[in-house]
């Protein structure tokens, strides 16, 4: 059943209060062609373009259908790069926060141990990339006999980067009775053998994008010398004076040199890449999404994963490898709903990468004057206040969500024995304070967190100071934001 709203949906309360505290009202095409399937549990392929809220469409009805008192893990989501793993992991966090999911990343770059520690824990979720999710395969870290959902996201992606086989291992340490998701913006015949071969009589829903983002975002070419792109780029950023700027480049030694230029001019941004460690790079696109900064100089890696609420203007400085990563770079701007600007810079070594562009979207790009002198020194102003001013931080996905709830830290867990239902138990018995009130607990060797929710966190903090926890009294506070 199609429905045009979120509420008309038959989902749990605690979902529907997470999807509306998220601002969801209505559900975009591909939500309303693919929430239903999944919901019926069968198995589905979903051919879609960038920016179309496909992560919504199979979290939603999979964190309908999780059962919280399952312990292991019941869905797996795997997707090519790290940055889109953790964007995944808080999308289904933000909706299935009042549920109570646990929601466990298996990335590389990232502690093994702490993945190893938490998914000893229970876990709903997993979201990886394949060759951590392997390694905790082979180690018998992780327990995949409970897995009722699959879900491989940007599957050509995974194809190009070289992962098929490693995906079929992972299908092959799977339980044969589930429901299987496959998205993919393009459908190569590699792709559709592991569909042959893995999936159980799946449904093809190809969504035509009636305004898709090579036409809803105005494209601009400027031919120009290699050696002429950075003198360019600072014409163009005066002029256009974006509040959020992305700017490509196919290398990282590219992102650190451009990175570094745009510094020495007092230009405030910061870089993404490969070679960084990645919390480096989880905090960088956290406070991207938040507007600490406003230019961001990127390899590919943030072409995929990073839902930024509008980026005003993508810079292509290279012109990238592979023609289809243009679509996901300008597809970081002009998002459901919204329009976008894009540039590409074409130095004459480039020409061949541009016909394999202008091929992939089956358009021309527009060529573009490069501003004059006069147009940049007019603008020049305006340009260099904005820098100096600080930008107005904007809200995350989750913020409103946050609203009403304290992570509290109980100074006690693993190794006194501490268990959910101690601290549930504990709860419960101060007045007013119900199972509905608690949100996600998290017990580590040592200490405990756990969510109040309602507004009720201060009230609970009071009420445990003197109120003993297992037995006994247990240091309580506050841990920061939720």
């Amino acid at each position: 059943m199609k429905t045009h709203l979120f509420s008309e949906y038959a989902l749990c309360e605690p979902l529907k209060r997470a999807i509306e505290g998220l601002g969801y009202t209505k559900p975009t095409k591909v939500q309303q062609e693919v929430i239903p399937v999944i919901l019926e549990g069968r198995d589905i392929i979903v051919k879609s373009q960038t920016g179309s809220g496909k992560t919504a469409s199979f979290a939603i009805p999979i964190i309908e259908k999780i059962e919280w008192e399952e312990n292991r893990p019941q869905a797996l989501v795997i997707t090519p790069t790290r940055e889109l793993a953790m964007q995944v992991k808080e999308d289904f966090f933000n909706l299935g926060r009042f549920k109570r999911l646990k929601i466990s990343p298996l990335i590389g770059k990232s502690p093994f141990y702490l993945q190893e520690k938490e998914l000893k824990q229970k876990t709903h979720v997993a979201v990886g990339t394949p060759g951590r999710i392997i390694d905790h395969i082979e180690r018998g870290t992780i327990d995949l006999s409970a897995i009722k959902y699959l879900v491989i996201d940007e599957a050509d992606e995974m194809l190009r980067m070289g992962f098929v086989e490693q995906v079929e291992y992972i299908l092959e340490a799977l339980p044969s009775e589930r429901c299987s998701v496959l998205l993919s913006a393009t459908m190569p015949e590699d792709i559709q053998g592991l569909c042959q071969h893995y999936m159980h009589d799946p449904l093809l829903i190809e969504i035509e994008d009636l305004n898709p983002a090579a036409e809803r975002i105005e494209q601009t070419l400027f031919e120009v010398l290699e050696r002429r792109k950075e003198d360019l780029l600072i014409d163009l950023l005066a002029i256009e004076n974006p509040d959020s700027c992305m700017i490509f480049c196919n290398t990282q030694l590219k992102v650190d040199e451009l990175a570094s230029t745009l510094e020495d001019m007092n230009i405030y941004c910061d870089r993404l890449h490969g070679g960084m460690e990645q919390s480096d790079r989880l905090n960088v696109m956290n406070h991207f999404k938040r507007g600490k900064f406003r230019v961001l100089v990127a390899t590919d890696v943030a072409a995929r994963g990073i839902d930024v609420e509008q980026v005003d203007l993508v810079v292509n400085y290279d012109v990238p490898n592979h023609p289809e990563n243009y679509v996901h770079r300008i597809g970081r701007t002009g998002r459901i709903g919204n329009s976008g600007k894009a540039v590409i810079f074409v130095s004459p070594a480039e020409r061949r990468l541009l016909e394999d562009v202008e091929s992939y979207i089956e358009r021309e790009i527009p060529r573009g004057e490069v501003p004059s002198r006069e147009s940049v020194l007019d603008a020049a102003v305006a340009f260099e206040e904005k820098q100096n001013e600080r930008p107005q931080l904007k809200e995350t996905k989750g913020e409103k969500l946050s609203e009403g709830i304290i992570k509290l830290h109980i100074n006690a867990g693993k190794k006194t024995k501490m268990r959910a239902v101690d601290i549930v138990g504990t709860l419960c018995s101060i007045e007013g304070i119900t199972s509905d009130d608690i949100g996600i607990i998290n017990i580590m060797d040592i200490s405990t967190f756990v969510e109040i929710l309602n507004g009720k966190g201060e009230y609970v903090l009071k009420a445990l100071q003197d109120k003993p926890i297992k037995g006994r009294l247990r240091k309580v506070n506050k841990s920061g934001k939720c």
